[in-house]
């Protein structure tokens, strides 16, 4: 039997960026009828928090099924069958009667997420190494585009009703709509990292916990951590230190949030031009350079500045990770994007127990110092080189 034909690169591309983007639209839809939600079934502050964590725990704890699953379904069944499961959590989350059920649901969510976002990156690091382009920043990008296009939904739903399930119905169409859009330029075959056809599946799982592999977790781990405690503690920093007004204290999440997404746009020609391991290395010493100068020299401009900094440093980070990992197999990408959603669990938490103990200002140069340990960790990591051509 003939094999299909590989999708061209554009085709594959928007098929793979839409995974991407529907799994920020789909995040950003629940999250942000978190209040509706802590309405309708009466929670407390703890409780919306620990469903938060609900999520996030089952994101972490779902690596020996992602595992699992790459190897038996392969990237590309499990991109398409964990984005279907996303739409049956988001409908069930629009109809969940008390907490216990609502927990249950977050937590599939997390499962399903975890699925996804292994499967995804696994695509676009096959899009990469299939036409020999970069890609992988510009589908991180579309992410964030997701996200936003979530908030703009929400906001005009809202406008016109406060029903979370009408809310939600729309949104799980327009998430059908992106997964029907994606199926068909999807990779089916994919080349196999070191942990691939023809090597011993004992020499795969020595992959798995070796040294390299770890400081790819590493990596990802505190450059989420980076990534992640700016959008939770910024805002709070530029009041309670800063003394930012109301109207002041928000820029700082928009700052880092345009600054990524901007940088995430370029990031692919930047590793075309220098590759992925100094394109990390010197991303991750400017957020750190500039938070850590920021945080000296105080004041509002000064404290923006430090912060564009960040999102313009770590917005290449995690793709490129995502990347590497990749190359030693499905077993080590799935690892590492555990530790990268331990990172994202453990930030915000390091970053208040530090604040509790010192100070606020102690608790940005823990995010400071994290960056720097991404750039110290980036120089044992073997990147792939010579980089691809740029993508189109």
């Amino acid at each position: 039997m003939t094999a299909p034909a590989t999708p061209s690169f554009r085709r594959a591309k928007w098929s793979i960026a839409a995974l991407f983007c529907f799994l920020g639209f789909q995040y950003g839809t629940w999250v942000s009828r978190l209040p509706a939600l802590k309405a309708r079934l009466d929670l407390g502050a703890g409780e919306v928090g620990l469903l938060l964590m609900a999520c996030g725990a089952g994101a972490a704890a779902s690596f020996p099924l992602v595992a699992a699953l790459m190897r038996r379904l392969g990237s590309r069944l499990l991109s398409l069958a964990s984005a279907a499961a996303l739409i049956v959590v988001l409908a069930a989350l629009s109809a969940v009667p008390n907490l216990p059920l609502a927990l249950l649901a977050v937590c599939a969510d997390g499962v399903a997420v975890g699925c996804l976002n292994v499967a995804m990156n696994a695509q676009g690091a096959a899009l990469e190494r299939a036409h020999g382009r970069t890609a992988m920043s510009q589908l991180h990008a579309t992410f964030s585009g997701g996200l936003l296009a979530a908030a703009l939904l929400t906001s005009g739903v809202t406008s016109a009703t406060a029903s979370v399930p009408a809310h939600f119905t729309v949104a799980g169409a327009l998430l059908l709509l992106l997964l029907g859009g994606a199926r068909p330029g999807l990779l089916t075959h994919q080349e196999q990292g070191p942990a691939g056809a023809g090597e011993p599946k004992r020499r795969a799982r020595r992959g798995l916990t070796s040294g390299t592999t770890l400081l790819m977790g590493c990596a990802m781990a505190f450059g989420t951590v980076t990534e992640g405690a700016m959008n939770d503690w910024s805002t709070l920093y530029l009041e309670d230190v800063v003394k930012a007004s109301a109207t002041v204290a928000p820029l700082g999440i928009a700052v880092v949030s345009v600054m990524m997404l901007l940088a995430r746009l370029c990031a692919d020609r930047w590793r075309t031009r220098w590759g992925d391991g100094r394109v990390v290395r010197a991303g991750s010493a400017v957020a750190a350079a500039g938070l850590a100068l920021a945080l000296l020299a105080g004041g509002v401009v000064p404290t923006l500045l430090g912060f564009a900094c960040v999102g313009l440093g770590a917005a290449a980070v995690t793709p490129c990770v995502y990347v590497a990992a990749a190359g030693r197999g499905p077993d080590a990408l799935a690892l590492v994007a555990a530790m990268g959603t331990t990172g994202l669990l453990a930030g915000p938490a390091l970053i208040g127990f530090v604040a509790g103990a010192v100070n606020l200002t102690a608790g940005m140069a823990t995010v400071a110092a994290c960056a720097l340990i991404v750039t110290v960790t980036a120089f044992r990591i073997p990147w792939r080189t010579p980089a691809p051509a740029p993508a189109g």
